[in-house]
């Protein structure tokens, strides 16, 4: 082979056939042409069986592979661009996935501190207001015998269900009372004392004369909707009298003597209670006696 070509082999990957003297069979190793000493007529060739030398007077033919390797090369990248194709991939998974756990997290946050500010809103600013308290003594004047406390709703309230309101009484003991639901009347004008209001128009049964030591009246004042009377509830603009009997629940004494003091509370199904205390008078000058 003449010098020029070979030459141009160096440093390619080459498929070499050789033959040696006096074989039948042509010899083929694949490796790359490292060198070539023209003076002894040796090439240096580096194949996967190792690094030999080869007698240029042997080689039949040598035909370059610079095409495998190229195709090699090229299918070494794609196997690399699809492997970060895929990790890439498994990252936008994961971000997505992270990304619609956050949402979720902050809607159902968000949601959970809506419900909460509601809440709160509604047991600030809901709640009841106790105005004045009346009380009615005896006939000989020695103790009240019942309370006509007057009661509204704080401003901006909800409706209340008077049904669902409780009223404790301190005095030597602490009395719990609920609303007897047949115990709710408008306030009959023609009397000449509320608490002549009798149950129902005509009837000699009054709402003082059927409260008990668990049990407390309503006598409707101002209920333009009459939602007092229909359903039990209270909305703004109204006004109620709640009338307690002192006779059943301090029996000891059927009634509050003079220079007693009691407290107590109203206290609706949400928002704040309306509470009270007060001390009796010295001396019961009326039967219907102004204690707040």
């Amino acid at each position: 082979m003449e010098k020029k070509f070979l030459e141009k082999l160096i440093g390619q990957q080459s498929k070499i056939i050789s033959k040696e003297p006096g074989e039948k069979k042509v010899k083929v190793i694949s490796g790359s042409i490292e060198n070539v000493d023209y003076t002894e007529g040796f090439i240096f060739v580096d194949s996967k069986q190792g690094a030999g030398i080869l007698r240029i007077g042997n080689i039949v033919a040598i035909k370059p592979l610079d095409n495998i390797k190229k195709s090699f090369k090229q299918n070494s990248d794609g196997m690399v661009g699809i492997g970060t194709l895929i990790v890439f991939i498994a990252m936008i998974l994961v971000a997505a996935v992270a990304a619609s756990v956050i949402i979720q997290a902050s809607e159902s946050l968000q949601q959970k501190a809506q419900s909460v500010s509601t809440e709160t809103i509604r047991e600030v600013s809901a709640g009841l207001v106790i105005s004045d308290i009346t009380g009615l003594t005896n006939v000989n004047k020695t103790e009240i015998t019942h309370l006509a406390l007057t009661v509204r709703p704080r401003a901006g309230s909800k409706d209340i269900d008077l049904s669902r309101c409780t009223v404790s009484i301190l005095y030597n003991d602490l009395s719990l009372l609920t609303l007897d639901t047949d115990l709710i009347s408008v306030v009959n004008t023609d009397n000449t004392s509320v608490f002549n209001t009798p149950v129902e128009p005509g009837s000699d049964a009054t709402i003082l004369g059927g409260t008990t030591q668990t049990k407390f009246g309503i006598i409707s004042i101002h209920d333009p909707d009459n939602s007092v009377i229909n359903t039990n509830g209270m909305n703004g603009g109204d006004r109620i009298y709640i009338i307690v009997n002192l006779s059943a629940i301090i029996s000891e004494h059927n009634g509050l003597i003079p220079r007693a003091i009691i407290s107590g509370e109203i206290l609706p199904e949400t928002g704040a209670p309306g509470v009270f205390e007060m001390r009796a008078p010295a001396v019961f000058s009326h039967r219907i006696v102004t204690l707040l």
